[in-house]
């Protein structure tokens, strides 16, 4: 377990040149803050594999480690495998390991069906080469049953071989520590680093959160839609909420944040400075 707080960012592979300048762009003014690790997600069935490996490389050759994220849902062991062997051949150490969702239009669940068995799939196949983070729901995830569910399958993850775990994103705090006490109570002492959003829009927030299940509270959405069309009033009030939430997360001992940049850089930068965020480089 680290000694000190990493802080990380997440990027999305981009689609267009367009989508590339400005995600390099972004990544020049993130390069000052120095953080923990970039990473890169990966697309349904694996729909953005060299994408995600291309930004990958990029950011590591701005000085910077990177972390693919790896979905199993869709996929084969034989084209996991693949994957793995790609990823060891360029020294990637870091995976962010996700089920992740069928592909539109698919109904082959592929040899995966859950996340602990790709985590365990990836322990079989290559030891402890990767730091192997997987996804926690403070929340609960929006399939689960119920809480003492959700948390068996965290614990699946757990026992199948991950590190360490990052969270969906939240703007509740009681809400991730009574996960993260729930997890004690179980023995699962790795560290769950908190997910951030920065609020940029909220359509696209409102829209995010009915798909992944993360409340908005009624105080937060109630200012949101009272804004409108005003974008800079919804900015300047989201980086509020949001720095406030992060500096109390981090003030009670959160073992870092990791921020949903969707690829731009001035929301999570302004709140990472305005906190004077350091990581101790890497995992």
């Amino acid at each position: 377990m680290n000694a000190l707080p990493l802080y990380s960012l997440e990027f999305f592979p981009p689609r267009t040149d367009d989508g590339v300048e400005k995600l390099r762009a972004a990544r020049r003014e993130f390069a000052a803050l120095k953080p923990a690790f970039c990473s890169v997600t990966f697309g349904a069935g694996g729909s953005t594999r060299e994408g995600t490996l291309a930004t990958v490389l990029e950011i590591r050759a701005d000085g910077l480690e990177g972390a693919p994220h790896l979905s199993c849902i869709g996929s084969t062991r034989e084209g996991i495998r693949a994957v793995l062997d790609e990823y060891r051949s360029h020294g990637i150490r870091h995976l962010v390991a996700l089920r992740g969702d069928l592909p539109s239009g698919s109904v082959d669940a592929g040899d995966f069906r859950y996340a602990n068995e790709l985590v365990r799939f990836i322990r079989d196949v290559t030891g402890d080469w990767f730091h192997i983070d997987v996804a926690a729901y403070p929340e609960c995830h929006p399939q689960s049953r119920n809480p003492e569910d959700d948390l068996a399958s965290f614990q699946r993850k757990i026992d199948a071989g991950a590190n360490s775990a990052i969270t969906q994103y939240f703007f509740n705090a009681d809400a991730y520590w009574s996960f993260v006490d729930a997890c004690a109570d179980r023995g699962l002492n790795i560290p769950i680093v908190p997910g951030i959003m920065p609020i940029h829009s909220f359509t696209k927030l409102a829209r995010f959160s009915d798909a992944c299940g993360a409340e908005i509270p009624r105080w937060i959405r109630r200012r949101l839609e009272g804004y409108g069309d005003d974008v800079a009033s919804i900015r300047a009030f989201g980086l509020d909420v949001v720095t406030r939430l992060c500096a109390s997360l981090v003030e009670r001992g959160a073992p870092g944040l990791h921020f949903y940049t969707l690829n731009q850089a001035t929301l999570t930068a302004s709140i990472w400075r305005a906190l004077g965020l350091s990581s101790p480089g890497g995992v």
